[in-house]
């Protein structure tokens, strides 16, 4: 079988005019194979045969499947580079390509391509361009970027928080990068204090603590306005709803309130006012007993309120104008409960309490039954830490994306869940700018970052 193989290799490197190893004359007998005339260039190639079933070393060694490899006579093996090296002659020849664009053709890229390009683009980037040019900084204000930004696909939503030491600026967190970002200017230019209560699209809705003025303001570009006073004057609680209208594609956008008497307005921003459509049919049990912990939901312009006594859920179609309600029995030992919303489904997120454990647990409403089934609750080993402590929980965002504030005396815990992925992660501490001092989170709301969104 030897000679068998050093017949081939011999075949072989005479096809190739190359001379055979040394190592391989000292083998065979010179009567059988004489030695070649030196090449000028004396190489060799290397054969790399996978999946061959001989069990002979040498055989596996010479005849392995793959590739050719050339190797110079009297030299090892090429070493494998550091992972560190091999990165940085990359980084190497980035830099000398970019060194050498050349100005005569970028100069005349077109504008509606850059500005396509800049859409797509992380939203904190976006913000580091706008310092470089004056007229990318316009870009805010620019109809033709306003398109491409209409184009791009809807990302994860952020998070707008209010914290206990920073209520007037508060914080914003990106799930993507898993950062916190502090803005230094407030986002809503009042004395007062306001907490976020609703949003929609790229814009949050704020209420002041006295329940008297509304606010609207993108928190990313500072667009803010203060809503027309209410022709309904309610000091008590009330539950908001914010919807944008898809279809005038103008970012119009409308809030709803309601109160536990029953009254309720709309405000729509085409128009710039409020209004009172009518009132709540008789079939809708007054006073309403809100949960007002709990953030409505918009499923296809109609607008779910979670109440607590009889357990369901108060709907209002934005279109039609008309109420519906639905009794759904709460899960046993449930508390700290809210609604959520993913894809159109009709969620519930809240806590289990028996006993000394405390779990979170996500529930999905049945449209044929009317009850809620059980789909997720947060792993065990998370739960663990909630053991034999009083804990409080409070939604802060329940679309598509959810983050759960799990409080107790010593304990303030973030964490998101993502409906869609079943996935649980724990949100990085929030801390303010050369500070070491953790925040406490208070409240907040869920809004999709987005550049153009105008209140």
């Amino acid at each position: 079988m030897l000679r068998q193989l050093i017949s081939q290799v011999q075949d072989l490197l005479d096809l190739s005019g190359t001379p055979p190893p040394p190592y391989i004359l000292r083998h065979q007998p010179p009567t059988i194979l004489e030695q070649p005339p030196e090449l000028p260039n004396n190489r060799w190639w290397l054969l790399n045969l996978e999946d061959n079933p001989s069990e002979d070393d040498c055989y596996n060694f010479m005849m392995r499947a793959g590739k050719f490899k050339m190797l110079e006579l009297g030299k090892a093996p090429p070493a494998k580079r550091a992972r560190k090296d091999r990165t940085r002659g990359k980084l190497t020849e980035t830099s000398n390509s970019t060194a050498n664009m050349e100005p005569e053709i970028w100069k005349d890229l077109p504008e509606d391509l850059y500005e396509a390009v800049i859409a797509r683009l992380p939203v904190a980037t976006f913000f580091r361009f706008r310092s470089v040019c004056q007229k990318w900084n316009s870009l805010l204000t620019s109809n033709s970027f306003s398109f491409q930004c209409s184009q791009v696909p809807r990302s994860q939503p952020w998070f707008y928080t209010r914290t206990h030491e920073n209520v007037n600026t508060g914080a914003l967190y990106d799930p993507v990068s898993r950062k916190w970002h502090h803005p230094t200017v407030p986002a809503v230019p009042t004395k007062m204090i306001i907490l976020p209560v609703a949003s929609a699209g790229g814009l949050v809705c704020f209420l002041d603590i006295g329940h008297r003025s509304f606010y609207v303001c993108n928190p990313l570009t500072r667009s803010f306005k203060e809503l027309q006073a209410r022709s309904v004057k309610v000091w008590s609680r009330v539950a908001v709803g914010m919807t944008i209208n898809e279809k005038s594609g103008s970012g119009a956008y409308q809030i709803m309130w309601v109160g536990s008497d029953g009254e309720y307005e709309v405000y729509d921003s085409t128009k710039s006012t409020w209004t009172c459509p009518g009132v709540m049919p008789a079939c809708i049990k007054l006073p309403l007993s809100l949960n007002f912990r709990s953030q409505p939901v918009t499923v296809d312009q109609s607008m779910y309120f979670l109440r607590s006594d009889p357990d369901g859920i108060v709907s209002y179609n934005m279109e039609t104008g008309t109420w519906k309600q639905f009794t759904v029995p709460a899960p046993a030992h449930l508390s700290d409960h809210t609604l959520a919303e993913c894809g159109g489904r009709i969620m519930l997120v809240g806590l289990i309490t028996k006993n000394a454990a405390t779990c979170v647990c996500i529930w999905e409403l049945q449209k044929m039954t009317l009850l809620w089934k059980e789909v997720d609750r947060m792993p065990n080993i998370w739960c663990l830490e909630f053991y034999g402590k009083h804990i409080k929980m409070s939604c802060l965002g329940n679309t598509g994306l959810l983050m759960l504030s799990l409080r107790s005396k010593m304990m303030n815990r973030l964490v998101t869940y993502d409906i869609l992925r079943k996935e649980w992660l724990k949100v990085p501490n929030c801390v303010l700018p050369h500070s070491r001092k953790r925040q406490w989170i208070a409240c907040g709301t869920a809004f999709y970052p987005c550049l153009t969104a105008k209140a």
